[in-house]
């Protein structure tokens, strides 16, 4: 019975590492030992490369803890082992320790250089976002049209963070990674962001999407990313730069729709900002 447990943990283990699916027991539990595909070509290709680097070391570590284990087994003084004080230098053990690990990390160079020319490719964007961080919030803006974001932490997280509110931050879905206002995007398009900041560095970050890249103020930081056509959804992230207080209250939202929905979206979203933009002198007259 224990052999036949420890069985099917060593199996859970090896598939969590593998990157298989998970059984549903346990499943938020072990997204957590290991990095996520996401949604992405380069977040696919990122966690590919983090596997990649996994079984190099785990195999590293297999074979020189193989030999330590073997030679304290083998070569005790309790078997009759006597150590051998001829040997001072060898040509040969000191090329292979040498050229093998200058050939795994070639071996590993290789396709990491790759994928950083792919991750900064920011070029043939089908739409382009400004990103503006803020104390604390993000401001979106998408470039060829009038329509302006500002997403800030929802309301039922800000009412569950407050000191003696009486709210258990466990009742609200999402606690601190809900908004109040998400950035929507088309999957299947090459989206282009075009990220700053108005007060001090902040950090846009989404893991589904591969993308994490520092707002700088006075600097324009570029990053891109391409949401496969079938994977659209709600996809958290979060603030990574310590930017003051509120730093824990700026996450991140994006809503991944079809290019159709995005269209309709937009087009709604622009007719309501040009409608209000052509009453606010009007209000401003009325309230003065």
């Amino acid at each position: 019975m224990k052999r036949a447990r420890l069985g099917r943990l060593l199996g859970t283990l090896a598939l969590a590492f593998a990157g298989g699916s998970m059984p549903a027991w346990g499943k938020s539990g072990w997204d957590e030992l290991n990095m996520m595909h996401g949604v992405t070509n380069v977040s696919t290709r990122i966690y590919a490369l983090h596997m990649m680097a996994f079984w190099v070391c785990v195999c590293i570590a297999a074979v020189v803890f193989g030999v330590m284990i073997w030679s304290l087994i083998f070569h005790r003084q309790s078997r009759g082992a006597v150590p051998d004080v001829s040997l001072t230098h060898s040509t040969k053990v000191e090329v292979v320790w040498t050229a093998v690990p200058v050939l795994i990390l070639v071996g590993m160079a290789v396709p990491a250089a790759r994928l950083l020319v792919k991750i900064n490719n920011n070029t043939d964007s089908q739409l382009s976002i400004r990103v503006t961080g803020f104390q604390w919030g993000w401001r979106y803006q998408y470039v060829g049209s009038n329509v302006s974001i500002i997403s800030k932490l929802s309301e039922s997280s800000t009412a569950a963070s407050m000191m003696h509110s009486g709210i258990s931050p466990t009742s609200v879905p999402h606690y601190l990674l809900s908004v109040d206002h998400q950035l929507v995007v088309p999957v299947g398009e090459k989206i282009r962001l075009l990220i700053t900041s108005i007060d001090v560095i902040h950090s846009w970050w989404v893991p589904d999407l591969g993308v994490k890249k520092d707002a700088i103020p006075g600097y324009i930081n570029q990053a891109s990313f391409t949401i496969a056509p079938n994977k659209p959804g709600t996809y958290r992230g979060q603030c990574t730069e310590l930017c003051g207080r509120g730093h824990a209250y700026m996450p991140i939202v994006v809503h991944a729709v079809t290019p159709a929905a995005f269209e309709a979206w937009l087009k709604q979203k622009s007719a309501a900002q040009s409608e209000a933009a052509a009453h606010a002198p009007a209000a401003a007259a009325a309230s003065s």
